[in-house]
């Protein structure tokens, strides 16, 4: 007997999934149209853009029907699902890589969008695993609009796929395969939550079935619990020397402390699937200024931060001037 008595009949579940599961011009278009609009709000750093490719959400339905033929033992249910997200994973990768090498932005300017996306920890897999819910309730129920749930998915899996097609047009190694990791991690932790969903809703129909299918992608997700506590150690450790290095800059240097005010320190550090590598620091500092800043000034503070971090540091100052202007200001004298 079903536990979930108000629920949408298995046959029709199961054939609206197999429709799903289908490599077809629908699924192309909807992949290649929600790639453009991600990739795109990645490049110029618009979460109001990026918002747009979550409506469209093209790779929740082969992530759904992989959860069902995978709870079915189902073989040509599964191999279908499988091409149709595979094909989908390289032509969205394919598309944001053309994109990106058209736009052709240097790694060290990525926006915090993209670099958002680049450093998944267990956070993330406890998103992906209540959207996946989410996700699998909405598909069972006939009452709530599955199009809100996919629209809460598309968000864990369109934008990952496309930083790494932008990371890889620029070599950057370590920001494609942090990237992958969050799409490994969405994407087993969305397909563990719709397969328990679906135990949830009476729709297993096998018991030995059901224990291969669970133990399967609980032990495929939990495999990535290592490197995502990894890259939660390495963030913190990240934000904590950001700290270090802000005091730093501020209480013991004259050019960035006493003469001017540091109004953000970005910093870069080379990872690989949330492991940190001992590679150079790249620190980017934005300060407000009266003062020039003189490359021979940017040597001295490397040298004092190296000293200070005991690690090699490259240190690049973004510097501007704030100034209010009235109709009464002193005009300057001509250019």
């Amino acid at each position: 007997m079903p536990i979930l008595r108000d629920r949408v009949p298995p046959e029709i579940l199961h054939q609206d999934l197999v429709d799903a599961s289908i490599f077809d011009l629908n699924f192309l278009v909807l992949v290649v149209s929600s790639c453009i609009i991600a990739t795109l709000g990645l490049l110029i750093n618009s979460a109001g853009v990026i918002i747009g490719a979550m409506i469209i959400a093209p790779l929740m339905n082969p992530l759904r029907s992989l959860a069902l033929g995978t709870l079915l033992a189902e073989q040509g249910l599964l191999r279908r699902s499988l091409v149709t997200l595979g094909g989908g994973i390289v032509l969205a990768i394919a598309t944001s890589a053309l994109l990106g090498s058209l736009f052709q932005i240097p790694a060290l300017s990525f926006g915090s969008e993209i670099l958002a996306r680049t450093q998944p920890t267990l956070a993330d897999l406890g998103v992906a695993l209540a959207a996946g819910g989410v996700s699998g309730f909405a598909k069972i129920r006939p009452k709530v609009n599955d199009v809100l749930a996919g629209t809460a998915i598309a968000v864990a899996l369109m934008p990952p796929l496309c930083v790494v097609g932008i990371a890889l047009s620029q070599g950057a190694w370590d920001y494609s395969s942090g990237a992958f990791l969050l799409f490994l991690t969405n994407l087993l932790g969305i397909t563990l939550a719709c397969i328990l969903t679906f135990i949830w809703g009476g729709y297993a129909l096998n018991p030995q079935h059901m224990r291969r299918a669970v133990v399967w992608f609980a032990c495929l997700t939990g495999l990535l619990l290592i490197p995502l506590s990894l890259s939660l150690v390495a963030l913190i450790q990240q934000e904590q020397l950001k700290a270090t290095i802000k005091d730093l800059l501020r209480r013991e240097t004259i050019t960035l402390g006493q003469q001017a005010q540091v109004v953000d320190v970005q910093l870069f550090r080379p990872t690989l699937f949330g492991r940190t590598s001992n590679d150079r620091v790249t620190v980017i500092v934005t300060q407000e200024t009266g003062n020039e800043v003189t490359p021979r000034q940017v040597a001295e503070l490397e040298r004092f931060l190296e000293k200070r971090l005991k690690r090699s540091v490259q240190l690049t100052i973004r510097a501007f001037n704030f100034q209010s202007i009235t109709s009464e200001t002193n005009p300057g004298p001509p250019f």
